[in-house]
C-alpha cells in the first residue's frame, strides 16, 4: 500500500513576460495583489526571459503570445530542456492562437480583454497544483522506505499482487495494487489508461486512441474500456 502526504508550496517565485510595458505593469500589479507574499520578476523581452531561465528557475510563467522577438510559442517550445518546468500560463490578446497553445501544455489561457476577471481564478488553480505537484507518494522497498514527489513520478504498472512505478532514474517494485494507488492518488493528475497501467497526466507528451507517449519515450498501450474515459481526462487537463 502506498500513502499521500501534503506540503505545503511556499515562496512562489513568479515570472511575467510582455513586450507591452504598460500591460507588464498591469499584470505585474494584479498578480502582486492576488499573491503578496510571492516573489515577482519582469520581462519585457523573450530574449531576457529566456537568459534569465538558464540560471535561475521559477514556479508559475505569465507569458505573451505576441511578442517581436521571440514570440511566447517559441519560448514555451524551450522550457522542456530546463531542469524545472514552470506552470505556463498564456496571456494573449488573441484568443484563435489557444489551439496552437496547447502542444504545449499550458496551464492556463488568459485573455488580456478579461485578465482582471480571470487572474484570481488561474493563480488559485496555479496554487493548488503546486501543492499537488509538492505531495508525496510513500511504499516500502526492500525494507526501506520511499519517499517520491508526485512530479518525479511518470507511471505505475501492475505485476500480480506488485505495483512497478517509474521515475526519471530507474523504478521500484513494491506490494500493492493498481486500483488502490488510483484510489489514493484519485484527484492528484494521475489517469488510469489499462487495467495495469495508471500514467501521470503531466509526463504525458502525445496521446492517441490506443497508445500513450510519455516525455521519456516511453509509449504504453491504452485500453479500450479506458480510452474514451481517459481522453475526455486528458483533455480537461489541457483547457484547465
Amino acid at each position: 500500500m502506498g500513502e499521500i502526504d501534503a506540503v505545503k508550496a511556499e515562496g512562489l517565485r513568479i515570472l511575467i513576460c510582455d513586450d507591452e510595458r504598460q500591460m507588464l505593469s498591469m499584470i505585474a500589479e494584479k498578480v502582486s495583489a492576488c499573491l503578496p507574499e510571492s516573489g515577482i520578476r519582469t520581462f519585457s523581452s523573450g530574449a531576457a526571459l529566456l537568459k534569465y531561465l538558464q540560471t535561475e528557475d521559477c514556479d508559475i510563467l505569465l507569458l505573451d503570445i505576441d511578442m517581436p522577438d521571440i514570440t511566447g510559442l517559441e519560448i514555451a517550445g524551450q522550457l522542456s530542456r530546463f531542469e524545472k518546468r514552470p506552470l505556463l500560463v498564456f496571456v494573449t490578446s488573441h484568443d484563435e492562437l489557444v489551439y496552437d497553445s496547447f502542444q504545449y501544455h499550458p496551464f492556463a489561457f488568459l485573455r488580456k480583454s478579461s485578465f482582471e476577471k480571470e487572474i484570481m481564478t488561474a493563480l488559485n488553480d496555479c496554487v493548488q497544483e503546486l501543492q499537488h505537484r509538492e505531495r508525496h507518494f510513500s511504499f516500502r522497498w526492500e525494507g526501506k522506505r520511499v519517499c517520491l514527489l508526485l512530479s518525479e513520478i511518470f507511471y505505475f504498472e501492475a505485476e500480480g499482487n506488485y505495483l512497478k512505478v517509474f521515475v526519471k532514474t530507474g523504478q521500484y517494485r513494491f506490494r500493492s495494487t493498481i486500483a488502490s494507488v488510483e484510489n489514493t492518488l484519485a484527484g492528484c493528475g494521475f489517469i488510469r489508461i489499462h487495467k495495469g497501467f495508471l500514467i501521470n497526466q503531466a509526463a504525458v507528451r502525445l496521446f492517441h486512441a490506443k497508445e500513450v507517449a510519455l516525455l521519456d519515450g516511453t509509449k504504453l498501450p491504452v485500453g479500450k474500456s479506458y480510452a474514451k474515459t481517459a481522453e475526455e481526462q486528458f483533455l480537461r487537463y489541457l483547457r484547465n
